[in-house]
């Protein structure tokens, strides 16, 4: 007798989840760039898809901040000045700070190899200049440090304010002295999480979100830089 149950996994993506990754790895690899208007047909036919799920994708990632929709115009490639820029890190700042010493206590030793591995994996990325790949491990890294029990409201208003900012996140990848600087911010990190120092992880994570800010302004504001 024939089995009629699907063979394939419960975990195998949509065709919305596909197009989704497509989307953001352009974004992330830079093929479109802020500002740039994103032609559903066109994205339609070079991921295999039709356009109605690529459709949904657009709303997606317009819903997390990456894509602004223009109407009668469509989707465009989030722009953000560096005003904006600035003012979505300074709330990570305030939101992180909370976040990372709310969890600090929390992290035992199953959460710090997960630490542990997400660094090791960002650093294997940078060192072969797998952008997405490091983008990927840095977002895990970060969020381990900080995803505990008892704040669901804060992460997600983290995870917004990261998703906004995700194509920023990219340019600062793509400069292969920023890569290493972020590799050595995370082992500092690591160190004051083992060290149980809160106000030295603070710091630290201050100083890399400092540091890639200040990168970006340079690229979106040179006058001031």
């Amino acid at each position: 007798m024939n089995d009629t149950r699907a063979d394939a996994p419960a975990s195998v993506p949509t065709a919305q989840q596909h197009a989704v990754g497509a989307l953001r790895r352009l974004i992330v690899s830079g093929e479109l760039r802020p500002g740039q208007r994103v032609n559903q047909e066109d994205i339609a036919a070079r991921v295999g898809l039709s356009v109605a799920p690529v459709r949904e994708a657009l709303r997606v990632l317009a819903q997390e901040g990456q894509l602004t929709y223009r109407p009668r115009r469509g989707y465009f490639v989030t722009e953000l000045q560096y005003e904006d820029l600035s003012e979505i890190y300074e709330l990570r700042r305030i939101l992180e700070e909370r976040a990372a010493r709310h969890a600090l206590p929390m992290l035992d030793d199953s959460a710090l190899r997960r630490i542990d591995e997400a660094a090791r994996t960002c650093a294997e990325a940078a060192a072969a200049g797998d952008v997405a790949a490091e983008l990927a491990a840095n977002r895990v890294f970060h969020f381990a440090v900080m995803e505990t029990p008892g704040q669901p409201h804060v992460l997600r208003l983290i995870r917004l304010l990261w998703d906004s900012t995700e194509v920023y996140r990219a340019m600062y990848y793509n400069l292969p002295e920023e890569r290493a600087a972020s590799v050595d911010a995370h082992d500092r990190i690591i160190e004051a999480i083992r060290d149980r120092d809160a106000d030295r992880l603070v710091r630290e994570l201050d100083d890399h979100r400092e540091r890639a800010l200040d990168v970006l302004r340079a690229v979106l504001d040179p006058g001031r830089a």
